[in-house]
């Protein structure tokens, strides 16, 4: 790929972080990573630091079975999928206890040491939009669970994932449609009609490269209006794609940052630009979307190699034109790397987390959860790591995965079966004061 001078590309990339996080509900969550799928949430005025033991817990609640879905909250309801009895559910809970309002099965239980759903179901009126591990893609009525339609992405697209593990997507509702990734040439992206099922559009797309394998990856659909062109970005098992979001016509594709194991991580949009990065030793990339006469071009800015930064899985944020996350395969250091050039402003830090972390914003500050059940709190600047506290997740069996969820003033953490909701109010002499907490001095990783 061409690379961009670096002038030429600053101005436009600048304009599009400084513009302000567009108007929702900061008591609401409604699908994956947010308001807007990128892992931010818009809420201000909570605690600055954790004391030992980390923030008060509000409340727990248990029956939600096994799995690694993380949580949608919206108005008096908590949505999320878990197996159960054999069967994997969508399930709506109480929120304000927990308790379970209604399940409906969408398939069989993935019976496996690290089994269960991964998808988040999406909220959008009174209608529910889940995907099960067999790609059994769901509306019902968020009323009842009633179901309104389904479709399965291997029987009726051809769907096939790029290795052994199952589906993880979490369906985009956009307007009209929702929008989920069969993986296959024929139908890479299918749109939808979100009150019937029906089809809209099957995106068919070309070979991308060598990197990789065919079919699906493990990532999430997000819109892009990159080069003026309202667009779906996604990752595939080969790479990177682009498609119009009113036709399916496909714009562009990037091969690189592909691996042949699991591409996972959703990408961060900004404006014209496009981040990227996946784990298993390959590395991040910085697009840029140009248009041209065929649509929309992608040319790549930069390139980092996995010895420089790397997202498994778990995900990253942007804030203040820096990308935050954890780097390293299956390690979750804490990183902030500027978004313009790739510079690394700090990291990776070695800290109390052990495996990947997955990372969620709110209030200029970075809620990681790894993967031995540890949370830390890190102000999100990019001077230097600030660690604001630490405690660890109550009874933690299996690899602690599940996204962390914050709505209405509340820190919300999947723990399989098990529900932990905590207390983030900041009492009125605390809320909006910068703390300088630091729970200990952190090592760089090596």
């Amino acid at each position: 790929m061409c690379q961009i001078p670096f002038r030429a590309a600053v101005p436009a990339l600048l304009l599009a972080l400084a513009a302000p996080l567009a108007a929702a509900q900061a008591a609401d969550w409604p699908g994956w990573r947010g308001p807007h799928r990128d892992g931010k949430s818009a809420e201000t005025g909570l605690l600055p630091a954790w004391k030992d033991g980390g923030p008060p817990l509000a409340w727990r609640a248990s029956g939600l079975g096994g799995g690694f879905s993380s949580l949608s909250v919206v108005g008096e309801r908590i949505y999320t999928m878990g197996d159960l009895d054999g069967k994997q559910h969508v399930l709506a809970l109480d929120r304000k206890n927990g308790k379970v309002l209604w399940k409906t099965a969408v398939g069989p239980a993935w019976v496996d040491e690290y089994g269960g759903p991964r998808a988040t179901p999406a909220v959008d009126g009174d209608r529910i939009y889940a995907m099960s591990t067999e790609g059994e893609l769901v509306c019902l009525k968020a009323a009842d669970g009633g179901k309104v339609w389904s479709r399965n992405l291997p029987r009726d697209f051809g769907g096939r994932m790029m290795t052994i593990w199952r589906f993880a997507e979490s369906p985009l509702v956009d307007g009209d449609r929702v929008v989920v990734t069969p993986g296959v040439r024929d139908a890479a992206l299918v749109a939808l009609d979100k009150r019937t099922g029906e089809e809209i559009w099957r995106a068919k797309i070309p070979a991308l490269g060598e990197k990789g394998k065919d079919g699906a990856g493990y990532s999430s659909v997000v819109v892009s209006n990159g080069a003026g062109v309202k667009q779906y970005v996604q990752i595939l098992g080969r790479g990177a794609v682009g498609v119009e979001a009113a036709t399916g016509r496909y714009l562009w594709g990037y091969n690189r940052i592909a691996n042949d194991v699991a591409n996972i991580p959703t990408p961060l949009i900004a404006g014209d630009h496009v981040f990227v990065s996946t784990g298993y030793g390959t590395g991040a990339a910085l697009l840029k979307l140009v248009k041209a006469d065929s649509g929309v071009e992608v040319r790549e800015v930069y390139f980092l190699p996995g010895d420089t930064f790397q997202n498994h899985h778990g995900n990253m944020v942007l804030h203040g034109g820096h990308v935050y996350a954890g780097s390293g395969h299956n390690k979750g250091f804490p990183i902030s790397v500027k978004l313009a050039d790739g510079a690394i402003a700090w990291g990776p830090v070695r800290n109390d987390g052990q495996g990947s972390a997955a990372v969620t914003f709110a209030d200029g500050r970075l809620y990681m959860r790894y993967q031995n059940g540890l949370m830390v709190l890190v102000e999100a600047t990019p001077e230097d790591y600030r660690e604001l506290g630490s405690f660890e997740i109550p009874e933690v069996s299996h690899p602690s995965w599940s996204h962390p969820v914050i709505a209405g003033g509340k820190l919300y953490l999947r723990e399989q079966d098990h529900l932990f909701v905590y207390d983030l109010s900041a009492p009125a002499a605390t809320a909006g004061q910068a703390s300088t907490v630091r729970s200990r001095p952190s090592r760089l990783a090596r």
